[in-house]
């Protein structure tokens, strides 16, 4: 027996772990590259790329479209679109880095910054095609498109609080962050942008887990607020009515839906496409027809399941995430991709009336693109996880299997 009163061997080199203070360690960037290799889902960042190369050469095909419509070089918006497409690809591949609670920062910061510039749109903002949505701040900044992920996860953030603390109404705060939202889309106008949102609002809340009762009444109260909308905003009326009784929202919709069927099931080839050079932003809009066209409708099919592919993964990487607002978040992110996506190709397979909302990862854009690298930067960081961690609570199919049984406190509901 040792003079300390402890077995032989016990502490005899090191002494007990459990009475030293943690060591720090640090590593290098090397380190960090590999620990994000082990921790990211590949599968995911796989398919965004995948589909940022299917852009890549869609923007190629429709920029002398785009070319023709707005009388510069055929190629000048493909030309761009490489530049922001490897803008947005160091903004993704960074953004994926940081932590959970970086990234729940940086949603936050985001959507308030966002927040207050949409504020000033009104006011500052220049038009374009009818509607006032971009601020000049030394290039085209669109403050909407950068507001869709810090929504998303401010959104996560706030319903998460019920967590900590079961009085508070996190229902009715999502709630009016969300009403405000749509109040400043609607002053540009843009009708599909509020939509999008509600979407996204829809889907967090429905996993938050209020009551279904609860759920009817908030949309049977989205039905009202569109039917206003009808009634209140021309533009929102004028775009339906062309819609169903034809004119010339209708026309572009028409258009669409012809130039995307025009190639058949295989394409007419890369430029070979003549269909497209009469078709209005056949590089953002409308660009799924162009892929139509001269990749086929094989094609179209391709990118839709990759979509669906997408958000199958993310919701797979949280079905046992214990975490509720890493839950909240990567379901939200995934349901503004996924929610985006339906949208422009219901647009151009004359589904919907025109929405003014580009494909994500394919179509051209400056902040748009940007913005949906942003997100798929901020869902990967969320979907994150140690391959080596076993987590013993069931998350999402928990939270679902337990949404009709268990009591909710009645400031939640």
């Amino acid at each position: 027996m040792s003079l300390s009163g402890r077995p032989p061997g016990l502490n005899s080199v090191r002494g007990d772990a459990r009475f030293h203070a943690p060591v720090a360690v640090r590593r290098g960037f090397g380190d960090r590259v590999l620990i994000w290799w082990r921790e990211v889902d590949k599968w995911l960042l796989g398919m965004v790329l995948c589909l940022m190369a299917i852009g890549t050469i869609a923007v190629a095909a429709a920029s002398p479209a785009g070319g023709k419509q707005y009388g510069i070089d055929d190629f000048a918006f493909f030309q761009r679109h490489l530049v922001f497409q490897m803008m947005g690809l160091a903004i993704m591949l960074g953004v994926s880095f940081v932590s959970r609670e970086d990234a729940r920062r940086l949603g936050i910061v985001l959507a308030v910054v966002m927040l207050f510039l949409l504020l000033l749109v009104p006011v500052f903002g220049f038009e374009r095609n009818g509607a006032k949505r971009w601020l000049n701040v030394g290039m085209s900044l669109q403050p909407s498109e950068f507001l869709k992920p810090g929504f998303a996860i401010l959104l996560a953030w706030m319903l998460s609080w019920r967590m900590r603390d079961e009085s508070l109404p996190v229902l009715g705060y999502a709630t009016l962050a969300m009403v405000l939202v749509a109040a400043l889309l609607m002053l540009q106008p843009n009708l599909g942008a509020a939509i999008l949102f509600a979407g996204v609002w829809f889907v967090l809340v429905l996993l938050s887990g209020v009551s279904l009762l609860r759920m009817g009444a908030l949309v049977a109260g989205g039905i009202g607020l569109m039917t206003a909308a009808y009634f209140l905003y021309d533009n929102a009326r004028h775009r339906i009515d062309s819609f169903l009784g034809g004119g010339t929202a209708y026309d572009q919709v028409y258009l669409a839906e012809r130039t995307l069927t025009a190639g058949g099931w295989t394409g007419s080839g890369l430029w070979l496409g003549t269909r497209k050079m009469t078709l209005p932003e056949a590089h953002t809009d409308y660009i799924f027809s162009v892929i139509g066209e001269e990749f086929g409708l094989l094609a179209c099919g391709v990118i839709l399941i990759l979509y669906l592919a997408i958000v199958g993964r993310a919701l797979v990487r949280l079905v046992n995430e214990e975490n509720l607002f890493a839950l909240l978040a990567g379901a939200g992110l995934a349901a503004l991709i996924g929610g985006q996506a339906f949208i422009n190709m219901a647009v151009n397979l004359q589904l919907f009336p025109s929405k003014g909302m580009t494909l994500p990862l394919v179509s051209y854009g400056g902040s748009s693109t940007l913005a949906i690298c942003l997100t798929c930067g901020l869902l990967l960081a969320i979907t994150r996880r140690n391959p080596f961690l076993e987590r013993d609570r069931p998350g999402l199919t928990d939270l679902i299997g337990r949404s009709g049984k268990r009591a909710r406190p009645k400031a939640f509901l």
